[in-house]
């Protein structure tokens, strides 16, 4: 899966946010670079980014990413997701897929009535919900790279410094569009699962014969 493709899923799959109003409000893609060389698909005030590696309360990271509109969509219940790839000669060697969901779900469950009528908000009225971030890496360096304890393409929940679960490969816009819905949101993802881009191109496995002896995440992938 080449950089024009993945650019591509990443539009169609906020337009069709926007357009099931899952989303009311978005930025579409910013982009840099040759897309057949190398090329950055990012956010708006990109740099803002870096708040949340700071060891700071999630509150504050979640209130400056918001105030920096550092997001590519924002969910209906505020949750920001951001994602971000960065090819070198046409190939992805870098990603950055966010969900930071609203640290503040209180005025939806003090008030579950209101909004009981609308699937998005479904599956986050419960009271003992706890929003926490989830973030998939991806790195070809191979400096950064040491097996089993920080794979190339890994899954950290939760903020937490050495969670590193590896995935077995870098994920598509599409991929990691139903992975949020599916798992957060899945009375809305069930209802409007045939309007949803289908997954379609994937990347390139990347995952190694000794992760996959522990606990990873098993995705599609490219042959």
């Amino acid at each position: 899966m080449k950089a024009k493709e993945t650019l591509k899923q990443l539009e169609k799959l906020t337009t069709a946010m926007v357009g099931l109003s899952l989303s009311n409000d978005q930025n579409f893609a910013s982009t840099h670079g040759d897309v057949d060389g190398d090329f950055e698909i990012t956010v708006n005030n990109a740099t803002s980014m870096t708040v949340a590696l700071k060891n700071i309360a999630y509150r504050e990271i979640y209130g400056e990413l918001e105030k920096a509109r550092c997001f590519n969509f924002k969910m209906l219940d505020g949750a920001l997701v951001t994602l971000r790839y960065r090819f070198r000669a046409g190939e992805v060697c870098e990603h950055v897929l966010c969900y930071f969901p609203s640290p503040d779900l209180e005025h939806f469950q003090n008030d579950p009535e209101v909004y009981l009528l609308d699937e998005i908000y479904a599956d986050v009225i419960e009271r003992n919900i706890v929003p926490f971030p989830v973030r998939f890496d991806f790195s070809d360096d191979a400096a950064k790279f040491v097996e089993v304890h920080h794979p190339h393409s890994h899954l950290t929940l939760g903020q937490y410094q050495n969670c590193r679960i590896p995935v077995c490969s870098p994920l598509s816009p599409f991929t990691f569009g139903s992975f949020i819905l599916r798992n957060f949101y899945n009375t809305a993802f069930r209802k409007y699962s045939d309007e949803l881009p289908s997954v379609g191109l994937l990347f390139s496995n990347t995952i190694t014969a000794n992760e996959r002896k522990i606990p990873h995440v098993v995705l599609g992938v490219a042959n």
